[in-house]
């Protein structure tokens, strides 16, 4: 059609109106064209010709028993439908509503072996000749045809029945139509799975189907359709009644469908979205025309895939998508600044030590990839007064809160190693600092120096020992008495070990993510941990370092770890 397209739905639907009264006055003029009629035809009279013809008599009963064949052709048309079929009469209850039917007349068609055909039934009531037919819903779709009219088309019955003890079951096609005051069903069995199948595929994959006859203005829709617009089986919309239903935005792309179907292009294809009960709904369309004898679309089908269902879950994922990249702009944001803490708090270890005859090295691993540095820390430096600081900790937690509490105790530390104070006053002291935080956190920390003579002068609390690999042998150092967590007893007094090195020594501080598993001992941890250092007694501190993170029995997956590794040269 060379029509421009329309700019409302009001056009949209006068444009429609418009095709549809064209094709039907074009189709009215054809019928009414007149036919030569064959030579020697009297045609200036069919009406009293036709009444000339004899009409044969007949005084039989008809079907139903209550009035004669010549009154009425409905009973006995009953016997020329291909299917079981039955007039049924409405039984009323006291306020109105149809509580059953009687069954006036049937044809002689059973549509299952162990169900009577309905000839044989007639003068029973509907329930007592289908007893399933409550169960089924069967009784409520005929009761609401005789209450607000319509039709029932198609509606397939999943009917069972317990006859002579056993249970029957079949399912059945009804369709029904009133009849004046009664009501005409028919019913057949679904003849193969197919149509039961079809029906089940329109609803598994969201599918339906509508015809819009557009010479008789006959709307049908299938049960997929139905569903997919919230419409009531049976009660189909017009064309017009579609394109209320439009969301704003696709009137050009529908109008352009449409016109294409209308014009006889197939298939046409698009994709629209539809307002259907505050939702929008957005449904593939295939149309294709249904051409008549002069080549224009005298009827039109369409087939819809609901794609709501994906478009929610498309929708869904974009937010999360959002909010994940949010997130990530986040975590990165985060990382920066721990790059930077981490760059402020564990730097590369002084050249200084070296002059000293100590060769260090020293490795920090995070349990979760994404974060730069956690609570774990260490501390080596020289003081002023010659001797060298040593302090490995752990501060309870991970990301900026944990980065922030290692932050305040490693400074803490270094300040009050200033003072020349013993490893115990150093810790002591450090613990009441944890004890007043009002967060609430403990933590754990090996603190101390090595002086001038290679002595270790050193303080736990509630941290793992040191491992001192000597003569290819690792084994934990002896505190004596190990104390409690930081923050855990504020006033306690944390005492002071010695431990004298020697010229080849390696001292190993670590924190417990290098010897915690799940469900497993510490101790077992740190004897795997004491074995691998010694099978590895010839390598540089860093080399043993690199060795032991490569190794995956030894830092659990769990937590931070870090180690410091200390030779004596």
């Amino acid at each position: 059609m060379s029509v421009p397209l329309p700019h409302n739905v009001d056009d949209l639907k006068t444009m429609i109106g418009r095709e549809v009264t064209s094709l039907r006055a074009v189709v009215r003029r054809t019928a009414e064209r007149p036919v030569p009629a064959p030579p020697g035809t009297d045609v200036t009279a069919p009406v009293h010709a036709l009444a000339e013809v004899p009409v044969a008599e007949s005084t039989a009963p008809c079907l139903c028993g209550t009035h004669d064949r010549d009154a009425t052709g409905l009973c006995s048309a009953l016997d020329a439908i291909p299917a079981s079929a039955a007039l049924l009469e409405p039984l009323l209850d006291d306020s109105g509503a149809v509580r059953d039917f009687r069954i006036v007349a049937g044809n002689r068609t059973r549509s299952a072996e162990w169900l009577e055909a309905p000839d044989r039934q007639v003068g029973q009531r509907f329930l007592e000749a289908r007893p399933g037919a409550v169960q089924s819903g069967l009784l409520s779709a005929l009761a609401d045809l005789v209450e607000n009219g319509g039709t029932l088309e198609g509606r397939v019955v999943d009917y069972t029945e317990q006859r002579l003890g056993r249970l029957h079951r079949t399912p059945l096609l009804y369709s029904a139509a009133l009849c004046g005051e009664q009501l005409l069903a028919t019913w057949r069995p679904v003849r193969s799975q197919t149509e039961l199948l079809t029906i089940d595929a329109q609803y598994l994959a969201s599918l339906g189907w509508g015809n819009w006859d557009l010479l008789s203005g006959k709307v049908t829709w299938s049960e997929g359709l139905s569903r997919i617009f919230h419409a009531e089986i049976g009660m189909p919309w017009p064309l017009e009644q579609l394109c209320d239903a439009l969301v704003a935005d696709d009137l050009t792309a529908f109008s352009e469908f449409i016109t294409s179907v209308l014009a006889g292009e197939e298939p046409a294809w698009t994709r629209i979205r539809f307002l259907v009960l505050g939702e929008v709904r957005t449904l593939d369309l295939l149309g294709r025309p249904v051409a008549g004898t002069d080549g224009r679309a005298w009827a039109v089908n369409l087939v819809a895939r609901d794609l709501t269902p994906q478009m929610r879950s498309r929708r869904r994922l974009a937010e999360t998508e959002r909010e994940t990249g949010r997130l990530r702009r986040e975590a990165q944001a985060e990382r920066r600044v721990a790059d930077a803490l981490r760059e402020a708090l564990l730097p590369t270890l002084s050249e200084a030590l070296a002059a000293v005859g100590l060769t260090v090295a020293a490795s920090y691993r995070p349990a979760e990839p994404d974060a730069a540095v956690g609570g774990d820390w260490y501390k080596c430096r020289l003081l002023p007064d010659g001797r060298v600081l040593v302090a490995i900790g752990d501060a309870a937690g991970h990301g900026l809160d944990a980065v922030a509490r290692m932050a305040q105790q490693r400074h803490a530390l270094a300040g009050l190693a200033q003072t020349g104070a013993t490893a115990g006053e150093i810790t002591t002291w450090l613990n009441e600092l944890v004890c007043s935080d009002p967060a609430g956190q403990t933590a754990t920390v090996v603190a101390g120096h090595i002086d001038e003579d290679r002595t270790l002068h050193w303080a736990d609390a509630g941290h793992p020992a040191p491992l001192l690999l000597r003569d290819g042998l690792a084994e934990p150092l002896d505190a004596g008495q190990r104390g409690p967590l930081l923050g855990a007893l504020p006033g306690y007094g944390y005492d002071t070990s010695r431990t004298p090195l020697r010229q080849g020594d390696t001292l190993l501080l670590y924190t417990d993510g290098m010897v915690e598993h799940r469900g497993e001992d510490v101790t077992k941890g740190i004897e795997r941990l004491a074995i691998a250092m010694g099978h590895s007694s010839e390598l540089a501190p860093r080399e043993l370092i690199d060795m032991l993170l490569a190794d995956p029995e030894q830092a659990g997956p769990d937590d931070d770890a870090c180690m410091l590794a200390i030779r004596v040269d």
